[in-house]
């Protein structure tokens, strides 16, 4: 399976994916600890992808998102943005209700 194509079926996957360095219990830089919290806060699980395990995807990932830097939150296949739009929509209560809506859609869908 060529790279993009894992990338595709990990977005189309999982409902709520972080892409970030290190893991939720132990992240490996200051953005995807804030990513994370921001993203646990919510109260739904999530879907992680270490990229410094997945050097391909690290290297392709930023060019099929168009965007460069780590960590990544997709959402129902969509690009929300990196750690600052995390943290962001997080403060103005638009992440919780993100995440939430599209736990409730996925668990339905099941």
């Amino acid at each position: 399976m060529s790279t993009v194509k894992k990338i595709q079926h990990q977005i189309s996957e999982n409902p709520i994916l972080l892409y970030m360095k290190g893991s939720p219990n132990m992240p490996s830089c200051g953005f995807s600890a804030q990513a994370v919290k921001a993203l646990s806060a919510c109260g739904e699980p999530f879907a992680y992808v270490d990229i410094l395990q997945h050097h391909d995807i690290r290297t392709e990932l930023p060019k099929y998102a168009n965007w460069p830097t780590f960590p990544q939150l997709w959402v129902d296949s969509e690009l929300i943005g990196g750690c600052d739009i995390i943290v962001e929509l997080f403060q103005q209560g638009e992440l919780q209700i993100l995440i939430k809506k599209t736990a409730e859609k996925y668990k339905k869908s099941k």
